[in-house]
């Protein structure tokens, strides 16, 4: 007579390749989602900056962004702060005009134009880089990858 079911040996094979293919699968999955924290980070960034240069252009005066690599943040002409996430830094910060300790200010003006530069941001757990570039002539605001 046949019984039906799983030995003990083949219950425990089927586990351990269960648990060998999430080790390979889950940092993969995990790097994915930090690189789209990068991503989204450098975009939230950029959308910062097309509103302070879209405000600039509406309301005649000169918008400030402020970004501190000490603090791991920026802020906006009014006091609004953004911390970018533990895991997430400036990687570099070209242009702009130096502030006070490591900051870099980015004025937009009402004419459209900006102290241009480019705002490198990557993950510390990932090699996604992206950079937000400020076009000093036009104001335009472009993400790159790399």
């Amino acid at each position: 007579m046949s019984r039906g079911g799983f030995s003990l040996v083949e219950l425990l094979l089927v586990l351990l390749l269960l648990g060998v293919g999430s080790l390979i699968v889950l940092p993969a999955i995990d790097r994915g989602f930090n690189e789209n924290e990068v991503k989204q980070t450098a975009l939230g960034l950029a959308a910062t900056a097309r509103s302070l240069r879209g405000r600039a252009l509406y309301e005649g005066s000169p918008q400030r962004l402020v970004l501190d690599p000490g603090e791991n943040s920026y802020e906006v002409q009014g006091g609004k702060k953004i911390y970018l996430s533990t895991h997430i830094r400036f990687a570099d910060i070209i242009g702009g005009e130096p502030g006070e300790r490591q900051e870099r200010r980015f004025i937009f003006f009402p004419n459209g134009s900006v102290l241009g530069g480019a705002v490198a941001i990557k993950g510390e757990t990932t090699a996604a880089t992206y950079s937000v570039r400020l076009e000093t002539l036009s104001g335009r605001v472009i993400v790159e990858e790399g």
